[in-house]
């Protein structure tokens, strides 16, 4: 069973718990800074923590399972109440975990799980994101050849997304109507690594790709360079996080879909949480907590998972209203009437 927290539940549930602890320390072990979007995260995190009158650090791996493991070391010799921790390795950051839990401090896995049941999960829906893109590639594009630009094989994210693309398109691959030409992952969700990715998909295809899912905006952005340089920019492309630059490309008609994931809805939910673990408060007693067991190995944790928004043309307005990115960025370069928002 699963919960998915609607905005209204969200803030009734950060301003109930602020008020439960202060003078504790909430950690953050970051896998990486690369991403645009994890600096909002800690932003929302930071400030949420830091208002409570409570103290925020936090460590940056710098995309390394060895780096974070070393980080949660030296995190568990301060003594912070909680340590949400990024995996970049859901597998490798295990032990970490079980070092969090001996020392008797509690854990989160944010936005990417590990298995741990003593730990709280708190993520968008990943399935959800998986088929959102689906829908919206399938709207404009409902058959052809598909290429899957999938996450880091180590990230079960990766994973969440893919299965959720292939339940929406089950029907049309299983009719041949969708042709899965291309599928792989892409080590450390890099942009340049889903570039060279596609790149060997256009040429193992002969170009021949009518649309492309792919599990990330930053890797979006190197599947259009991809299709840039072979003429093809403007076939449908999906994406997640709500980049800015997607934005801007979903309005320029390089990117269908950007799936927003509000990083300060999440960053302010997870920081709630934490404050509420730091007081004691039990897991299955958080605002918003439901079980959660879609793991590869079916471990069942509390968790908290809130609704994405799909990003189109359409509805760009949205993110705009929503001060998540100015009319000006997402516009820049746009056409007059050719967006909506734009005008």
């Amino acid at each position: 069973m699963r919960k998915t927290l609607t905005l209204a539940a969200l803030l009734a549930a950060s301003v109930s718990n602020y008020a439960l602890a202060e003078g504790k320390t909430i950690a953050v072990s970051w896998k990486t800074f690369q991403e645009e979007r994890w600096k909002t995260d800690e932003a929302a995190i930071k400030s949420a923590v830091e208002a409570a009158g409570n103290t925020y650090i936090s460590t940056d791996a710098q995309g390394s399972a060895q780096k974070q493991a070393a980080d949660i070391e030296g995190l568990i010799s301060q003594k912070p109440d909680v340590i949400l921790v990024v995996a970049f390795d859901s597998d490798a950051i295990l032990p970490s975990i079980q070092a969090i839990s001996n020392a008797g401090i509690k854990s989160i896995a944010y936005d990417v799980q590990f298995e741990d049941p003593n730990a709280l999960y708190i993520t968008f829906d990943n399935v959800g994101v998986g088929r959102i893109i689906a829908e919206e590639i399938q709207k404009v594009k409902p058959e052809g050849n598909y290429a899957f630009i999938k996450g880091d094989k180590g990230d079960p994210n990766a994973t969440f997304l893919f299965q959720g693309m292939m339940e929406v398109l089950k029907d049309g691959l299983d009719s041949g109507k969708i042709v899965n030409v291309c599928e792989t992952f892409t080590d450390g969700w890099k942009p340049d690594n889903a570039q060279k990715n596609m790149e060997q998909c256009l040429t193992s295809t002969d170009n021949k790709v009518d649309a492309v899912l792919s599990e990330n905006d930053g890797m979006a952005s190197g599947v259009v360079a991809a299709l840039e340089a072979q003429g093809m920019a403007g076939i449908p492309v999906g994406g997640q996080d709500g980049d800015l630059a997607a934005i801007n490309r979903v309005a320029l008609g390089t990117q269908t879909v950007s799936v927003w994931k509000n990083a300060t809805d999440l960053g302010v939910t997870a920081a709630a949480a934490a404050i509420a673990l730091a007081d004691g408060v039990a897991m299955d007693q958080i605002e918003g907590v439901g079980k959660f067991s879609g793991g590869k190995n079916g471990v069942e944790m509390n968790s908290i998972l809130l609704a994405p928004t799909p990003i189109t043309k359409s509805n760009i307005d949205v993110a705009i209203s929503a001060g998540h990115i100015s009319k000006e960025q997402a516009c820049a370069g746009v056409a007059a009437g050719t967006v909506a928002a734009c005008d």
